[in-house]
């Protein structure tokens, strides 16, 4: 675990390219929605959410003018039934909007929506985020590479994203980590080190403990936890590969400490091999959807030239791949990742992984 300090620096939010905007509206992610991010912010006024146990939250509810409130619950039905539904109006006398909640720490500043469905009471949430091309393809690369499939929609400078249930993974690791059975450990161990090794291949960032959630999964007899990203903001922008890792942010140390006490060396490889192998043939059946974002990447300013610079060195260090040196923007060292990985991975048996007779660095 390492005490140095690996993001120092606020990640500015890059616009989102033509070409990238194309993408997104062949796949229709670009869909015209009736309330932009900066409508939300003309709220009247606020109150601090605390949790179950009286401590802040960090997010804020707002409210709003009546004149203001009225056409707002109604636009933000109207997207709810655009992500969720067919776009209509039909559902809209089953909705209520019950909160309107503002973060105020970190880098996207979210607008998180609370919707229930006034016949069962059942309800729901999406955000409401500023465009940032970052995110865009953390989320696409998500969508593809990860066991996950996720919703998301775009129009202009406003970013909609569905939201991903589970519990966050401080909450986790505070109070119900410890009451774990042996056996939940070891899975949660396997997980991580999958989680861990997911996240440094397709260049995922800022992996501490609150910005991923854990998934409790039940199957027949016993629980199985699933680990999933829930920010995306620190895609392919920070020069450290250390930043990918998850293993080396303190909020994790309990993670990480798990693997050390609950995994064997031969394990811990294997199940790096068995990431690296799924994320190749993940790549190979996404075709030409994921062709076609990282061919935009390549092209694409998300990231500073420093970053690019100290990021392809490491990655040099690591695979003595010397294309990796050649990489003159972030999305080509991501291009490179992605092939280096399928290239090495994309053939890897069984037999090959119990018999060691591939590498793992």
């Amino acid at each position: 675990m390492s005490e140095e300090r690996l993001m120092s620096k606020k990640k500015p939010a890059y616009p989102v390219s033509k070409k990238l905007d194309q993408y997104l509206g062949h796949y229709s992610r670009k869909i015209e929605i009736p309330i932009f991010y900066e409508d939300l912010l003309r709220f009247a006024g606020s109150v601090v959410v605390y949790d179950s146990d009286d401590e802040d939250t960090l997010w804020i509810r707002v409210y709003y003018s009546e004149f203001d409130r009225i056409e707002i619950d109604n636009s933000l039905k109207k997207v709810y039934s655009i992500l969720h539904s067919d776009g209509s109006n039909n559902i809209h006398q089953y909705l209520n909007v019950d909160a309107v909640d503002f973060c105020t720490f970190g880098n996207s500043k979210p607008f998180r929506i609370k919707v229930r469905n006034i016949l069962n009471d059942n309800f729901t949430y999406f955000y409401v985020k500023k465009t940032d091309a970052s995110r865009i393809y953390g989320l696409e690369l998500e969508h593809m590479l990860s066991p996950y499939n996720l919703n998301f929609l775009v129009y202009k400078d406003t970013l909609i994203e569905e939201h991903i249930a589970g519990i966050p993974g401080d909450v986790f690791i505070k109070d119900m980590l410890p009451n774990c059975t042996e056996s939940e450990k070891s899975q949660l161990a396997k997980e991580f080190v999958k989680f861990n090794e997911r996240c440094m291949i397709r260049l995922l960032g800022d992996m501490r403990s609150y910005n991923y959630v854990i998934v409790p999964v039940h199957d027949f007899d016993h629980v199985v936890y699933r680990i999933r990203a829930i920010d995306f903001d620190q895609q392919c922008f920070e020069g450290k590969l250390k930043v990918y890792r998850p293993q080396f942010f303190k909020e994790n140390f309990q993670m990480v400490e798990l693997v050390r006490k609950k995994l064997r060396r031969d394990s811990v490889d294997q199940y790096k091999l068995e990431e690296r192998s799924i994320v190749a043939k993940r790549i190979l059946s996404s075709g030409a959807r994921i062709k076609r974002l990282r061919g935009i990447a390549k092209k694409d300013i998300i990231s500073t030239r420093e970053n690019i610079e100290m990021l392809r060195e490491q990655i040099y260090e690591l695979t003595l791949d010397q294309q990796f040196r050649k990489s003159e923007t972030m999305g080509e060292v991501l291009d490179l990742a992605l092939n280096f990985v399928r290239r090495n991975y994309e053939d890897v048996s069984m037999k090959q992984i119990l018999e060691h007779r591939i590498r793992i660095e």
